[in-house]
Order: C-alpha cells, then sequence, then structure tokens
C-alpha cells in the first residue's frame, strides 16, 4: 500500500531529476523546524535519508526525513503537533512508522518518517544511505535503476518502491562498518 493511492488522490506521477546542491540546505531548514515541533517525542537526532541524502545521486525532489522516536504508541500526540508545519499523516506501514507527507501529494517537498530509534527500519535505511555516500559504484547503479523505474513505474509509487526492493536487499547485505565480513 502506498500512501496515498495516485488513482484516489490526484498524487503527483513519480520524476527523478539530477542530484541538487541545495537539498542539503533544504534538509537542514526542516530539521531545525522539526526539532523544535518534535522536541517531547525525539529520541536522537534528525536525520536526511533516500536519495536526496545522497551527493550527486538523481532523486524524485522529495526531501526523505526519518525522526527518531522512543515508541510508535508513545508518539501518536505528534501526528496532530506535525500539523502546524502543513504535514499530512498516512497510516503506511503503521506498525512500523507514522508516515507523512508534505504539503500534499499532489505536490510533494518532504516526506517524513518517525521511526522507533534503534530498530530494523532506522538501522536499514542508514546503513543504506551510507552505503551508497560510501561508493560511487553503488550509486550509478542505483541512479540507473531509479531512472529506469521512474519510467516503468511513473503512475505506481508503490510498484516503484517494491521494484526497487532487491537492489537495496543487496547492499544492506553487504559487508561494512560494523556487520561480519
Amino acid at each position: 500500500m502506498a500512501p496515498p493511492a495516485a488513482s484516489s488522490t490526484g498524487d503527483a506521477p513519480i520524476e527523478v531529476v539530477d542530484y541538487q546542491p541545495g537539498w542539503p540546505a533544504l534538509f537542514e531548514a526542516e530539521r531545525q523546524r522539526l526539532q523544535e515541533v518534535l522536541a517531547p517525542w525525539l529520541a536522537g537526532p534528525v536525520e536526511h535519508i533516500g536519495s536526496t541524502a545522497v551527493p550527486g545521486l538523481p532523486a524524485k525532489p522529495i526531501i526523505d526525513i526519518m525522526a527518531p522516536v522512543h515508541s510508535l504508541a508513545g508518539s501518536t500526540e505528534a501526528i496532530a503537533a506535525l500539523g502546524t508545519l502543513d504535514y499530512l499523516h498516512y497510516p503506511y506501514k503503521p506498525q512500523q512508522m507514522h508516515w507523512f507527507c508534505k504539503p500534499s501529494p499532489a505536490h510533494r517537498t518532504h516526506h517524513l518518517h518517525l521511526v522507533p530509534m534503534g530498530s530494523a527500519l532506522w538501522q536499514q535505511r542508514l546503513a543504506f544511505r551510507d552505503a551508497l555516500r560510501g561508493s560511487a559504484g553503488l550509486t550509478a547503479r542505483y541512479a540507473a535503476l531509479k531512472r529506469q523505474l521512474a519510467l516503468q513505474y511513473r503512475h505506481d509509487r508503490e510498484g516503484y518502491t517494491e521494484a526497487k526492493g532487491p537492489f537495496i536487499a543487496e547492499v544492506l547485505a553487504l559487508p561494512g562498518p560494523g556487520k561480519p565480513a
């Protein structure tokens, strides 16, 4: 289930663009706002994840942000608080995260994932980002895959995400810092 379904909401089509050097600054500006609003629920630093967090990697021009919380149950009040920053909540993978987009499905500038600190999802997203940041070869392979899939799944966000799964699993299985060789 992709948040929200393209057919029912007028969701924007998938578009992958060249890396924009301003993406880190956009993240930083949003991180500061989020730190303030989410302060009661944060369990650590807010992280820039996804393709916009990898220098040189083409991406959908949407800043992906992951904020660590102590628990999903303990952070449900954050959902209403994030409305003050124009985040819209969708029950996408509710056992793993609280998921938001901003400002609307038709024009997305940010995705926000409230994820329990230290959970498997938290660790995997950071490990994948860091692996891409550390390998030009992986970044180039992922860029080519993303461009191909963006054409193939232009109006199917869930299909696009699922089709990237085997590559992500391959990267996560690679030996790296903190992993057995």
